[in-house]
């Protein structure tokens, strides 16, 4: 009765037909490629959807258990029933966790529009089956080979009579019976213990090499004995010459039933390598933050009056990136980290010249004035969402060319993703926890698992070559605690709130259980329908929820302790709520609450220095900017880190007196902002060099320079260091170069003087540094992996337009003479159109219409006609869900729906 009342589907687009709109919208959420553009009609949807670019994308985006299940379907028969599933994936011994798991991975698939149909035909999309499946060309990541049936498919009738009597079986009139008595018998667990009882060693030696794959062996034109004995009764079948297969049937008996060596229906746990006291983590998180923006601004102010040129190709030159890593005192990965962050963050572009060079931007000075908890979060935002990864700097593109610093190619769309994934398993630590790299790399493999390969490698232990999301996955550790993100390993306050979840991790929520569902396999037909999140970013279960964490609904778990291992613990879980990214207004929040969180943690700006007599100033902490600004210009940096120290040179004095100081100026200056006296060392060392300044007058002829002490350019003609200069005596007081202004007074402080540049009118020239700024630039957009996930406004709109197509495509009409093919627009005259159309004006009815728009674009529509006057139709659309109006010239023909 209720299969009469509700058929099971016939196809994809059916299953589709008799969703609701909430799993429509699961669908579509999960698959936002199936949206772009909006389908006409959900026969158009179940198309796209299997199409192979889409089913790659929704296969790569499974968990591995997920994985496994669309793996086992793929060698099972077509349609499969739910019991057959279940001892693919439980074996004989019936594994309870993978038999409570498997209902929620199968929801998972359904969801995802992979496997449709009721519990008894359970059918994987075609598309999905041919990637799965096993092939000589594309092994199964099962390791299954072929079944008896395709094995056997290309040899001669008296050969399988001959197997099938070797085998114990009786003779039959045709091949066809003959295989299927012999697949029969392979699937039969007593009789083939019985047969295989009488094997010969070698020969049971043989079926153990082959039953975990690859399936496939090489035999000689006069196999061995034991060899023999397996092809004599289909054991082994031929698929070449020289080349046998293990026959499905045969392997999965001696897998005890199973199609996976390994089945994982639960997701590896984050184990916690260390433990620190969670104001440790804030602090050490905290002084790395500090740390992150000096250097940021480290690296602009050397910047500042122009940067390294821009290669041709785009980005910075091997020997720049070089440069600038001395400059700031860190490996080359590291300063290659620091300038892609800048870039990020829209501090850092290309000034657009001619003479292209990387500038900072306006927005830098900007950026500088805002306090330094509300810099810091811009800065940790911006690496949060980037899809730029600098750990590819130095490597190899497709092409072969060296990937460069801000270069192109260093995209990667999966980067955000990875990023918010591997701190929302921090997250789910107890707070101050560290985990172990290794298992955040091996969960975030169970989570996304490399597509055809069989069980789950150790990152970095088993694959020869790591894959991308490893990748990410290990350079966001590393960068998370270069930018204060983590602290000791841990995630910090602080880092919790750009996630949008403060304090998750002190609930004791993690990451290492599953959700339970409802119902037996395949419960509902159709799997849980997920809601809406709330506006908190968080599920059911208090996980959090951002970029990136797209996992289906079975990964997240409810508030649970531990992980749950049997099918009574699973069972009386509730489904979750799928999450989806912050949006920019919630993200905006998060940002703000996590520069409110670290504020507190930072150190205050100090308006004074230590001076000591050894010519050194030391900053015990971060100093004010205008005093750090002015003391970079007196003194020389000489180490950094939580007091920086500064020293006190000739040269670095002159560049100070050079920038218009006087020397009364500068011992004001210090003894303002110094807790210690002046020590004498210092004070002569800038009276010294304030009398030596501007001794000697430089200026243009192309170069000259003068001096009221003839006696001291004598000795200048006479030092022979000032041969390349090419000075010769104008007067006593004046001398002339061949060299620039700019390069004769370099010449000059190097051999020990102090020259000071003049004008044209004989005034010094005070030189100050020239801030070169970039036209204004903005942040580089993300380079998203395929179309942006819709929101509900986007989603609402194309679900009431797919089913309106819908109702409009399959529609009941009443039989016409001239009945149109499927899918062809109805055509009539313009008379029985204009008499259709008034007829249902009166009565009510509504039509299907054939209609033309002005851009030549044809559409089937449902229409209950209002009115017609002036040569329109007003009507309701049924597929549009509004009135509108139509002319009549552009309407193709009409035809009248049946009543039902």
């Amino acid at each position: 009765m209720s299969q009469e009342a509700n058929p099971a589907p016939r196809s994809l687009a059916e299953a589709l037909r008799a969703r609701d709109d909430a799993s429509l919208a699961a669908l579509l959420r999960s698959r936002p490629d199936l949206i772009t553009p909006v389908p006409t009609d959900l026969t158009q949807l179940a198309t796209r959807a299997g199409t192979r670019a889409s089913v790659l994308r929704a296969l790569e985006r499974l968990d591995r258990f997920a994985l496994q299940t669309a793996e086992a379907l793929a060698v099972a028969p077509d349609p499969a029933s739910g019991t057959a599933l279940l001892g693919l994936m439980a074996g004989d011994a019936g594994d309870e966790t993978v038999a409570a798991a498997l209902p929620r991975a199968l929801a998972t698939l359904r969801e995802q529009a992979l496997v449709w149909g009721d519990d008894e035909r359970l059918r994987l999309v075609r598309t999905a089956r041919e990637l799965l499946a096993p092939s000589p060309q594309h092994p199964s990541p099962t390791g299954l080979g072929p079944t008896v049936h395709e094995a056997t498919s290309g040899m001669s009738p008296g050969r399988i009579q001959e197997i099938v009597i070797t085998a114990g079986l009786a003779s039959t009139h045709d091949s066809v019976s003959a295989v299927t008595a012999l697949a029969a018998l392979f699937t039969h667990r007593k009789k083939m213990a019985k047969l295989l009882s009488g094997a010969p060693e070698g020969s049971l030696e043989v079926l153990s090499r082959l039953v975990w794959g690859p399936p496939y062996g090489q035999v000689t034109a006069e196999p061995a004995a034991h060899l023999r004995w397996l092809l004599d009764r289909g054991l082994l079948l031929p698929t070449a010459p020289g080349t046998v297969v293990l026959p499905r049937e045969v392997a999965l008996h001696l897998r005890a039933g199973r199609a996976h060596r390994e089945p994982e229906p639960l997701p590896p746990a984050v184990e916690p390598a260390a433990t620190h006291r969670p104001q440790g983590v804030d602090a050490t998180a905290a002084g790395q933050a500090h740390t992150a923006l000096a250097t940021v601004e480290e690296l602009l102010k050397d910047w500042d009056e122009g940067g390294p040129a821009v290669l041709r190709a785009g980005g910075l030159s091997v020997r720049d990136l070089k440069r600038t890593a001395v400059a700031l005192d860190a490996p080359e990965p590291v300063a290659a980290f620091w300038v892609e962050l800048a870039y990020a963050a829209g501090l850092l572009a290309s000034d657009g010249e001619a003479d292209e060079r990387y500038a900072a931007t306006p927005f830098y000075d900007e950026w500088l004035e805002r306090p330094p908890a509300e810099r810091w979060a811009l800065l940790a935002g911006a690496w949060l969402t980037a899809t730029r990864a600098p750990g590819l700097v130095g490597g190899r593109d497709a092409k072969d060319r060296t990937l460069s610093t801000l270069g192109p190619g260093l995209d990667r769309s999966a980067a955000p993703e990875v990023r918010h994934r591997v701190l929302t398993l921090l997250s789910g630590l107890p707070a101050g926890a560290a985990p172990a790299p290794e298992s955040v790399l091996t969960r975030l493999y169970w989570e996304r698992p490399l597509r055809g390969t069989a069980g789950t490698p150790r990152p970095g232990k088993d694959t020869p070559a790591e894959d991308l999301r490893t990748r990410l996955a290990r350079w966001t550790l590393m960068e998370a605690e270069l930018l204060g993100v983590t602290g000791r390993g841990a995630l910090s306050t602080h880092g919790r709130a750009l996630l949008g979840t403060p304090g998750a991790g002190a609930s004791g929520a993690g990451p290492n259980g599953v959700a339970g569902a409802t119902g037996g396999v395949g419960a509902g037909g159709t799997g849980g329908s997920p809601g809406d999140p709330g506006a908190s970013g968080l599920s059911a279960a208090g996980e959090p929820g951002g970029p990136g964490d797209k996992l289906p609904v079975h990964h997240h778990r409810a508030a649970t302790p531990t992980a749950p291992s049997t099918a009574a613990s699973l069972a009386p879980l509730v489904p979750l709520v799928p999450l989806v990214p912050l949006s920019p207004a919630a993200q905006a929040v998060a940002v703000a609450t996590a520069a409110r969180l670290l504020a507190p943690l930072l150190p205050e700006p100090l308006d004074h220095v230590l001076l000591q007599a050894d010519l050194t100033a030391v900053a015990p902490g971060p100093l004010e900017r205008p005093l750090a600004e002015m003391l970079g210009v007196l003194a020389d940096v000489e180490s950094k880190g939580g007091a920086t120290v500064y020293r006190f040179t000739p040269g670095s004095v002159r560049r100070a007196l050079d920038a218009g100081r006087t020397a009364a100026d500068l011992h004001d200056f210090l003894a303002r902002h110094s807790r210690t006296p002046i020590p004498q060392p210092l004070a002569y060392l800038i009276d010294d060099v304030a009398r030596k300044h501007g001794h000697l007058r430089i200026g243009a002829a192309s170069a000259y320079v003068r001096c009221d002490d003839d006696a001291l350019l004598s000795e200048i003609l006479a030092d022979k260091r000032a041969t390349a200069l090419r000075l010769r005596r104008l007067a006593p007081t004046v001398l002339a170069a061949q060299s620039d202004p700019a390069a004769l007074l370099e010449g000059l402080r190097a051999m020990g003087f102090a020259p000071a540049a003049e004008s044209a009118e004989g005034d010094v020239l005070i030189t100050r540094a020239h801030a070169h700024r970039t036209p204004p630039r903005t942040a580089p957009e993300p380079v998203p992996d395929g179309p942006p996930p819709p929101d509900a406004t986007l989603l609402s709109a194309a679900i009431r337009a797919i089913r309106a197509g819908d109702l409009a495509a399959t529609a009941p009409r009443k039989p016409a003479g001239t009945d149109p093919a499927g899918g062809e627009l109805p055509r009539t005259s313009a008379a029985e159109t204009l008499a259709t159309v008034q007829a249902a004006v009166l009565t009510g009815d509504s039509l299907w219409i054939g209609y033309v728009n002005a851009e030549g674009a044809a559409s089937q529509r449902v229409i209950a006609p209002i009115r017609v006057e002036g040569g329109f139709v007003t009507a309701y659309d049924h597929t549009a869900d509004e009135v509108r109006t139509y002319p009549l010239h552009r309407v193709t023909g009409v035809a009248e729906l049946a009543e039902e």
